[in-house]
């Protein structure tokens, strides 16, 4: 991780940890001031939102990856050198099943993931991009989602861009093909190598471009393009609220920090903004 000096340099407004708001209280009461008065609030949610929920996060302690080692990076070049196969190896081992697998259909949402669908409906939240690919926001309620690295129960045309849910679609032939334009289908999730879809990206920018305040939620920040978002919006001189139990990369750049799990932090948010109405 960057030192705080490293950081200040490169961005006069970076602030140093003993300089940022660390306890949850006061970090709660700073992030509820900021949020009651911005007009486009958006969140970049990742693994640790998810972890609350049961689902295994990749990297660190515990990690899928870090105990099973990680996927191949040609993921996306095996998929394009022959589609059939590789929905023939997925269903294969979709039949034996999985950890990862097993605890994302078995997941349902947590109280961080409610709590951000209240805070889109009380006005206070216009938009979250997540790097999770389980359904989970959509499932609380969320309505105004970008998933970044797509959704485990969707697929998506590699022709047209359309999406659909994998149940939806007939496996009866491999690869299956899109019933709007017949091209090929792949399962929705990003893998090592693919593009992230460019609408999915537009999106991204768009609101990272609008935001007047954005919110870091469970991620480690390092994973890109999704790190950057933030980082755009505090070159523009908008507040960034950081919730997440552990340190991240982006901390020293930080507006405020609630050093807090997000099933805990953001229900308390919500209630604290439900209290100053």
């Amino acid at each position: 991780m960057p030192s705080a000096p490293m950081w200040t340099a490169i961005y006069p407004w970076s602030r140093t940890l003993s300089d940022t708001t660390t306890t949850p209280d006061a970090g709660l009461t700073e992030a509820a001031a900021l949020l009651r008065h911005a007009r486009h609030a958006v969140a970049l949610t990742g693994a640790g939102l998810s972890a609350e929920s049961g689902i295994p996060t990749y990297r660190g302690s515990g990690g899928i990856w870090t105990r099973f080692g990680e996927p191949t990076i040609d993921g996306w070049d095996l998929f394009c050198a022959d589609p059939a196969g590789w929905w023939r190896a997925a269903l294969e081992h979709n039949a034996v099943g999985s950890e990862f697998a097993a605890a994302i259909d078995s997941a349902v949402p947590n109280s961080g993931h409610l709590a951000l669908a209240e805070l889109e409906r009380m006005g206070h939240l216009a938009h979250v991009i997540t790097q999770n690919i389980d359904n989970l926001h959509e499932d609380a309620g969320s309505r105004a989602v970008t998933e970044i690295h797509g959704n485990r129960r969707r697929v998506r045309c590699m022709n047209c861009g359309t999406r659909d849910r994998l149940e939806m679609i007939s496996l009866d032939h491999l690869p299956p093909t899109c019933p709007e334009c017949g091209g090929v289908l792949k399962n929705d999730t990003v893998m090592f190598g693919e593009p992230i879809p460019d609408d999915a990206l537009r999106t991204c920018y768009r609101q990272a471009a609008a935001a007047d305040l954005f919110l870091v939620i469970g991620t480690s920040a390092v994973v890109y393009p999704a790190a950057s978002f933030p980082i755009m919006v505090r070159e523009r001189g908008m507040p960034l609220i950081e919730i997440n139990p552990e340190p991240t990369e982006l901390s020293h750049i930080a507006s405020v920090i609630v050093r807090a799990p997000a099933g805990v932090a953001l229900p308390a948010l919500v209630e604290l903004l439900r209290g100053e109405r």
